[in-house]
């Protein structure tokens, strides 16, 4: 009766450090009171010499949670090359450096404590306000994942030639829904595209040296001349994905899409929805403070996507490297 009493406890026990390994605001207030600070000094300190690193580094957040949830698995490294930061989607994602300078100052102040998704998700927030876009909370708590495998990133992270059906899964394989896809897929207003991301819309979109039919034709016309112009260069040319406001997070990616002007197949394919489209439209007929409030409640809740808590996983000296 005694062992049968004492399993219990233990199963009891297990409970409630479970329940109570949850994330919550001010995780750090007692172990590094100083670490949300130290991350947002260091933002505000550089991000005014690199304004795209917002865009980047919400990609990175964006691109970690979709794998194994928000816990670092995009930082780490791979002798061998097979790691997330290896697969087609993050060849072009770029902040490590940033994050790692960051997680050099915190584990200055307090070694060992704070995770580095927890300062990735932190940093994505801070470098979004910092360039004028919306604030959201972010609680803390979260782990660093020990595993990083290059084709879980490629088979999980949504593509720029998805249609809506396989983005609609992917979302919803992380416990998104379809408001969210909408909402996230707004921080394209701060974006920037590889010619080589769209070269099939523009050159080749049936394999017949065609275009494809649902991308505005004259602003397929003016890419092809102007920006994606040299066939040898699609790879590093750049080009906005909100024209002319590439700068501010606004609605105008949503007035691009409404006018079939999104520069991916993704971008267009939330047209071919009647919720996504009725969701485009209702954002457009609402203030930019809905938005940035909308936004808020998508991206607080990608950032709880899986997260790993309590004993799991670990704290990460180095956010290239597991602990040895």
């Amino acid at each position: 009766m005694g062992s049968h009493f004492r399993f219990l406890s233990l199963c009891l026990l297990a409970l409630v450090a479970s329940t109570q390994a949850q994330l919550k605001f001010g995780f750090y207030a007692k172990s590094c009171p100083k670490a949300e600070q130290i991350i947002l000094k260091f933002v505000h300190e550089h991000i005014h010499n690199a304004p795209s690193l917002a865009a980047a580094l919400i990609r990175m957040h964006f691109h970690d949670c979709f794998v194994r949830g928000c816990d670092g698995s995009v930082l780490l490294n791979s002798t061998t090359n097979q790691a997330e930061k290896n697969a087609p989607p993050n060849l072009t994602v770029r902040g490590f450096d940033f994050i790692d300078r960051i997680k050099s100052l915190v584990e200055a102040e307090c070694p060992g404590v704070v995770s580095c998704a927890d300062i990735l998700t932190l940093a994505a927030r801070d470098t979004i306000v910092a360039t004028g876009g919306p604030f959201w909370k972010v609680p803390t708590g979260r782990r660093d994942g020990v595993v990083s495998i290059l084709e879980e990133a490629r088979d999980n992270i949504p593509a720029p030639s998805h249609n809506i059906t396989t983005l609609q899964t992917l979302f919803s394989n992380q416990g998104l829904d379809l408001k969210d896809l909408v909402l996230l897929s707004g921080a394209h207003t701060i974006g920037v595209a590889h010619c080589s991301s769209l070269s099939n819309r523009l050159f080749n979109f049936t394999g017949k040296g065609d275009q494809d039919p649902s991308l505005d034709s004259e602003y397929a016309e003016n890419l092809k001349t102007f920006k994606c112009n040299d066939i040898n260069r699609l790879n590093t040319t750049k080009i906005e994905m909100d024209p002319g406001s590439r700068k501010t997070f606004d609605l105008d990616y949503y007035r691009q899409v409404i006018k079939r002007r999104g520069l991916f197949e993704s971008d267009a394919a939330l047209l071919n929805n009647a919720v996504t489209k009725s969701q485009i439209i209702e954002l457009l007929q609402g203030s930019i403070e809905n938005f940035f409030a909308e936004f808020a409640s998508s991206i607080e809740k990608m950032g709880r996507i899986k997260v790993k808590t309590g004993t799991e996983g670990e704290i990460r000296k180095h956010c290239a490297f597991v602990n040895s």
